[in-house]
This record gives structure tokens, sequence and C-alpha cells, in this order.
């Protein structure tokens, strides 16, 4: 029995002193220096000054932290309807039997193969660009529509919404393959058995479907969370020179810790803050991830 222990104490060695090192130590660290204000990153516990709650006093009372939490909650909720509801247009239409599936999922999953940096690019130099060849400038002024063809969709008027256009249509494919992969796991018999007692393709949704996809829907809001998050490269791209419309709590963080405000947004470095903003989002996280399991509780399914 106790050269079993050992054996199992060996194996497991690795994997805790892993997690003790590169997940518990930073945690423990981020929280500790979330209570001083500290000028450098790389500056020892000597030069650390203490502030007891003022960096969390701090950004309660800044209106730019504020913003940057009004934008990442636009982004969760607004975004989150738009990105589930297409992943679930395309995952229904997909699995009802259409030609080509196999064509149409690679080509809806195409956007999410790309680097972010590239198609934030792709969207601020051509399908946003205010020139005739800007791709949006081009489709409605071909449509007559030059109310939409007049808008400079990156000044700070739209630039939000481009945005999250954007961050929306390179985020679809991944949610949808998820629900594909659980509308394709009900079985057809169900569906078939339906059928022939009259139901409609809305009840075989509504009755079926989602229900039965329950748990798969939960994950995605999940997921769609941790993505919202930590949302930084997208507000980097669309605006190179930071813009409270754009701002994000880890883009503000990644300011306070980098120190890479501008007059549009004024930081001053303190490692110390940048700590406090990434403990407040650990806490949303786990809050959000209650809430989530509260409202869409697990069920286990059997077939």
């Amino acid at each position: 029995m106790k050269s079993k222990r050992k054996f199992i104490m060996v194996c497991i060695a690795p994997a805790l002193i892993s997690f003790l090192i590169f997940f518990l130590y930073p945690v423990l660290r981020t929280f500790l220096i979330s209570f001083y204000k500290v000028k450098g990153i790389a500056d020892g516990m000597s030069l650390w000054e203490y502030t007891g709650f003022g960096n969390y006093i701090y950004l309660k009372d800044s209106p730019l932290f504020i913003q940057s939490f009004i934008n990442m909650f636009k982004i969760w909720f607004i975004g989150g309807i738009i990105t589930i509801f297409f992943a679930m247009l395309f995952a229904v239409i997909l699995t009802s039997g259409v030609r080509f599936k196999v064509f149409w999922r690679s080509l809806i999953y195409l956007p999410n193969t790309i680097s972010a940096v590239a198609l934030a690019t792709m969207w601020t130099q051509y399908v946003y660009n205010n020139q005739d060849f800007g791709l949006f400038k081009s489709v409605f002024r071909a449509l007559g529509i030059h109310v939409l063809a007049d808008i400079q969709w990156t000044s700070p008027q739209y630039i939000f919404i481009s945005m999250l256009i954007a961050f929306c249509f390179g985020s679809v494919g991944y949610y949808m393959l998820i629900l594909l992969a659980g509308m394709e796991g009900i079985p057809k018999e169900l569906y078939e058995a339906s059928k022939l007692d009259g139901a409609s393709l809305f009840v075989q949704f509504t009755k079926i479907t989602l229900p039965l996809i329950r748990n798969v829907f939960r994950i995605c809001i999940v997921l769609w969370t941790i993505a919202v998050i930590n949302f930084f490269v997208w507000a980097q791209m669309f605006s190179p020179w930071p813009d409270p419309n754009t701002i994000t709590p880890v883009y503000y963080m990644y300011s306070v810790v980098f120190g890479v405000g501008t007059e549009a947004i004024p930081t001053n470095v303190n490692v110390g803050m940048g700590a406090g903003v990434g403990v407040i989002l650990t806490i949303v996280v786990v809050v959000l991830y209650g809430v989530v399991n509260l409202v869409i509780r697990e069920r286990k399914l059997e077939y």
C-alpha cells in the first residue's frame, strides 16, 4: 500500500509542482501586488509602495475604467446575441441536408483560421475604407444607399459598432462548429418520429433541438464570456490611438502596466493598478460563470 501511494505521489508531483509555480504563485502575487503602487513590472518588493485599497478606489472613480467595463458588457451582450444567433442559424442550415455541406462549413469557419490582426486589418483598411475601393462604400453605392455609402465607419461615432461587427464576423464560425457538433449528436429517429406526428420544423427545433443542445449552448456562453473578457487585439487594431469607445478592461490594464496612454487616454504607469484590474476581471469571470451555471443548469441526457 505504501509503495502504491509513493508511486501515485511521484506521478502527480510534476503536475502539482507545475500548478504551484505557473498558476497559484502568479495568482497570489498578482493579488498581493494589487495593494501596492509599483512603477516598473520588474521592480523588487523593496520598491513597492503600499496603498491598501487605493488602486481599487481609483479604478472605482475612474470614468475611463467604468467606460471600459460598459464597452465590455455591450460586446458581451449585443455581440453575444448576434454571434450565437448566426452560429445557430448556420448550424441549423448545415444539419438540414443542404448540399455541399463540407464546403459551406469550411467557408463559414475560414475567418477563425486567420490571425485576428490580419482580419482586423482587412476590415479597417478595406471593408470600412471610405475610398472608392472600400467594400461597404462600393456595395452601398451600387445599391443606391448613399446614406450608408458616405458613412466613415472608422470615425469615433461609428468605431464601436464597426469593431463589434468585425469581431462577430470573426467569431461566428467557431461557435457554429460547437453547435453543429451538438446538433449532429441528436438521434435522427427523434426527428423522424416527430415528423410522423405532424410536427413542423419550428416545433422540431424548439421541442427537440434546443432542449437537447442545452449543455452545448451553455458551453458556448461560457466560451464567449471568456473571449470577451480577454478582448484586446480588436480594440488595439481598431483604435491605434486609443478611443474611449473601443477601450476594454484588458486594454486599460495593458495601458497602466506598460504606460501606453495618449492624450485621449492618459494613464500613469502603475503595475499594481493593472494587477487590480486583473483581480476584478477574475471576480467577474467567476460571478458570470456562476450565474450561467445557475440559469442554464447542466443536464444529463439519455437518448
